[in-house]
């Protein structure tokens, strides 16, 4: 069951803010996410484990990696969060699009091979 209380303590800090934003639109796993804020894998870990037991993140496992992603029953709620908000950290976020569309465009020749199921999936 979804807990208000969990889901407002994993979305009220910055960093997990951020990635929330970034799974919204594309599955990334935890190295991907690391290089984008360019942190320690452990850290964004830590982070991503917050998210997921509030119930936000849907995973698939690929090999090694796991990939996450807004849950599908979540959208709608991140979606009017993120237009409740639109101009907070817009300049933040606009640099991590950056990063990650850079990381994305380079998934190909990387270690990770890329979720198969959460990429076919539409945010909307």
């Amino acid at each position: 069951m979804t807990n208000f209380v969990s889901i407002a303590g994993a979305l009220a800090d910055e960093t997990r803010w951020r990635i929330v934003r970034l799974v919204m639109n594309d599955a990334l796993c935890v190295c991907e996410l690391a290089e984008i804020f360019k942190m320690p894998q452990s850290s964004v870990s830590s982070h991503v484990q917050v998210i997921r037991k509030a119930g936000l993140l849907v995973d698939e496992k690929c090999e090694k990696w796991t990939y996450f992603r807004i849950a599908p029953t979540h959208w709608k709620m991140i979606g009017s969060l993120v237009d409740y908000f639109q101009d907070e950290k817009r300049g933040q976020f606009s640099r991590d699009l950056t990063r990650t569309k850079a990381r994305l465009a380079r998934r190909e020749n990387s270690c990770c091979p890329g979720p198969r199921i959460l990429a076919q999936t539409s945010k909307r």
